[in-house]
């Protein structure tokens, strides 16, 4: 490995000792009658939590586990990036970068480390924070940035000639790109979800499902995507905030997608409630919940400054669709990759690794030993 170094989490006591009293002073706002998640994250659920994170929840077990597996920190293109590197025991393991996407982290593929590293098909598993994220450098960069700068991670920084990739959410985003910018390294991708329609696409081209898909996607903006509007417009503001409370910052996370949610799934699509206050403490102790929303403005702006969209790739791509997730069709998944393996799944949502790791690491492993 090149201007690579060791890497473990070891969070100040003063830092959680701070948190703590942070969340004993929390001052609570109030919320409408039985508004229950109907204006945001619900302020009975949210008391809840703090009670728990307060009594129950153990940073350092917790911490402890961060550091089971070994991780990294690689200078890339002159920017820090943090990453978790685990090689599987097969004879013929395969390389795979994992990218996470928002509002999760690294930790999104933490419960699949031991299912892709052990028995005879096995994985080269390289897990990395994308910069403004957790360890990384705090620097927010575009989706294509982040692309360039896997690349490099993978081919100088840890001498791969060729790799696999997956990601969801943003991480769709950034392993899209690295398809298409880079066919002669990245030998397959795999995705969960593939972009939504913003309307622009030409309704004349697309099939009756990619149309009901689009309806679905444009209610479901209206109900559900505040969150990325602020963030691709207003990101510092809402940082303050966000920086300043951790029950600001947990409203924040734990109410993505939630419109009728009931706590059980809200903390089921994070994998579980230390899970998600485990994901909700890497942002808080690294500071990083300004630069990770600043990402989205990033791809804003670059969009705004008329950014060339990227071409479809001809790399061999499988996807797998959670029933929780947007039920986009096959064709639309066409429109950007090279389709070879497509899943429609039993059970699982947005962050499918995390909520049913098995079935996620299973579909990942079929597709990737299903190429030549």
């Amino acid at each position: 490995m090149k201007n690579v170094t060791e890497f473990k989490v070891n969070i100040p006591q003063s830092d959680v000792d701070a948190l703590k009293a942070r969340l004993e002073n929390t001052r609570w706002p109030g919320e409408a009658q039985d508004s229950d998640w109907t204006f945001g994250a619900s302020e009975a659920y949210l008391k809840g939590l703090v009670a728990h994170w307060i009594s129950n929840y153990d940073w350092r077990e917790h911490e402890a586990a961060l550091n089971k597996y070994p991780q990294y920190v690689a200078d890339v293109g002159g920017i820090k990036i943090h990453f978790q590197y685990i090689k599987g025991s097969g004879k013929n393991s395969k390389p795979i970068i994992l990218t996470h996407g928002w509002p999760d982290s690294y930790y999104r593929f933490h419960k699949i480390i031991p299912l892709l590293t052990t028995g005879e098909q096995t994985c080269d598993l390289i897990i990395p924070s994308i910069p403004g994220f957790g360890f990384s450098e705090r620097k927010a960069v575009t989706t294509e940035a982040v692309a360039d700068l896997w690349k490099k991670l993978m081919t100088e920084n840890l001498g791969y000639s060729k790799f696999y990739a997956a990601g969801g959410d943003v991480g769709m985003g950034v392993t899209k790109a690295l398809a298409s910018k880079y066919p002669d390294v990245v030998a397959g991708v795999h995705f969960t979800d593939l972009g939504y329609p913003m309307g622009q696409e030409d309704p004349g081209t697309m099939s009756e499902d990619e149309k009901q898909f689009a309806q679905f996607v444009q209610q479901w903006w209206y109900r559900e995507g505040a969150y990325a509007m602020v963030q691709a417009t207003k990101p510092q503001s809402l940082a303050y905030g966000l920086n300043e409370s951790p029950v600001g910052l947990a409203a924040w996370i734990v109410s993505f997608g939630t419109a009728g949610a009931t706590p059980d799934l809200v903390e089921a699509a994070f994998g579980g409630k230390d899970e998600m206050l485990t994901n909700i403490c890497i942002y808080w102790y690294t500071q990083t919940i300004a630069t990770s929303m600043r990402m989205y403005k990033e791809d804003a702006m670059a969009q705004w400054g008329g950014s060339q969209p990227l071409q479809k790739t001809n790399v061999p791509a499988g996807v797998a669709v959670f029933p929780r997730e947007a039920q986009f069709p096959k064709e639309w998944a066409e429109r950007f990759v090279n389709v070879v393996h497509y899943t429609k799944m039993g059970e699982g949502g947005h962050f499918a690794a995390l909520e049913v790791p098995e079935l996620f690491a299973g579909e990942l492993r079929k597709f990737l030993f299903s190429l030549k």
